[in-house]
């Protein structure tokens, strides 16, 4: 643990006292730090963010999400594929069609975080 609160007795105030991180808690640290190195870079992409904020809306299939936002399917399948690869995204298949749906609540979060950043206000909701 990084801190820990005591309570002064005399005047019942918390205190937070710092010590020193355990060797658990910096191998935890760099566990987490990877991980979100790693859900970083899948978002360092145009297309790729593009393409889950649409996602954060509800599931589409490729053909739809090829026409809303003007990304040519080879494109959108390469980058889709990295997606699925990384856990994002789950598919579901109906007839002749692949539906792709955001699946990664991490993701999500960060993605409500940029766009309220970025674009000022937050993602609708489906």
């Amino acid at each position: 643990m990084f801190y820990m609160q005591v309570t002064d007795p005399s005047t019942n105030t918390p205190t937070v006292l710092h010590a020193p991180p355990s060797a658990a808690d910096i191998a935890a640290l760099q566990a987490s730090a990877e991980r979100a190195c790693a859900l970083l870079r899948v978002l360092a992409n145009a297309d790729r963010l593009v393409l889950l904020c649409r996602l954060t809306q509800g599931e589409f299939c490729v053909s739809e999400l090829e026409n809303d936002l003007g990304i040519r399917q080879p494109t959108l399948s390469q980058q889709l594929s990295v997606l699925r690869q990384e856990g994002l995204v789950d598919t579901r298949r109906q007839g002749k069609n692949i539906y792709y749906r955001l699946v990664s609540e991490d993701a999500a979060a960060i993605l409500q975080v940029l766009h309220s950043r970025m674009c000022g206000q937050a993602l609708p909701h489906p």
